[in-house]
């Protein structure tokens, strides 16, 4: 279980996190959801140690991060997969050595690493593009060659930061459906930042909204887009509370009548 409590976040003078506190559970997936520059992805590096924030406590299965020397920390991220918008894929090696290189830097022996990229690829459906370069594959495909590197280690927690938005509708529901499989089979706990509600529906069973580096709602996701409080409304933007309808002309008198009777306001275009 994650439990982040009051933590505090600031890059010089910038204030990018704000007594943030959640609880993440066990085989749960949750979303960070929010508008760009409210801190989603600063909160997610510090879930990991990449960023020290300056008060507050993250705890992870009962180890308090900040109390982490550097080499523990180090060991500690073995718990940590990280998937990434832009894939993050190495153009000189083939796709066997993307995936292995976790497992090379903490010098495993080579059979295991053999069984493990086999067994990933075969899971992540990439096992026939093991000798083929970054280069070749589509936005899919590299996404899946990412999904099975952040997977190499057994983690306990798989990390997405934005891992969607570079991928086309079609891409991406297959990297949903994936995800889902990927929780279901190895228990993990999965955290999508993003900024597309339809991950957050199709994905996420939790959800927090982030507004200025606070968190202003938690709740689960269902629950959230049906009752649409005023966090969702005003992340969603004025977009979703428009409605655009086309009318004959004898019925615009009578339509007007109406949202002026409602005190809606409207606006009518095609010269009328």
């Amino acid at each position: 279980m994650i439990e982040i409590c009051k933590v505090n976040k600031s890059f010089k003078e910038t204030a990018v996190l704000t007594d943030i506190s959640l609880t993440i559970q066990d085989n749960e997936i949750f979303g960070l959801v929010g508008p760009s520059g409210v801190g989603k992805s600063t909160l997610l590096n510090c879930l990991t140690g990449l960023e020290k924030y300056q008060s507050g406590s993250i705890c992870i299965d009962g180890v308090r991060l900040e109390e982490l020397k550097e080499l523990e920390m180090r060991k500690f991220r073995k718990n940590m997969g990280m998937i990434f918008q832009n894939f993050s894929l190495i153009g000189r090696k083939d796709i066997f050595h993307n995936i292995s290189l976790p497992m090379e830097c903490w010098k495993y022996p080579k059979a295991d690493i053999k069984a493990r990229v086999e067994e990933l690829a075969e899971l992540t459906g990439i096992q026939d593009k093991l000798k083929s370069r970054p280069a070749e594959l589509s936005g899919g495909q590299k996404q899946r060659v990412a999904i099975a590197r952040a997977l190499t280690m057994n983690p306990r927690y798989l990390l997405c930061d934005e891992c969607t938005s570079a991928l086309d509708p079609k891409s991406t529901a297959s990297i949903l459906e994936l995800l889902k499989s990927l929780k279901k089979q190895f228990e993990i706990t999965i955290i999508v930042v993003t900024h597309e509600m339809s991950v957050v529906q199709n994905l996420c069973q939790k959800m927090a909204i982030l507004e200025k580096g606070n968190v202003s709602l938690v709740g689960e996701v269902q629950q959230i887009f049906r009752e649409k409080p005023e966090q969702l409304k005003t992340l969603l933007g004025d977009s979703e509370r428009k409605v655009s309808i086309t009318l004959d002309v004898e019925d615009l008198a009578k339509c007007r009548e109406y949202l002026d009777m409602q005190g809606t306001k409207y606006k009518i275009t095609g010269g009328y």
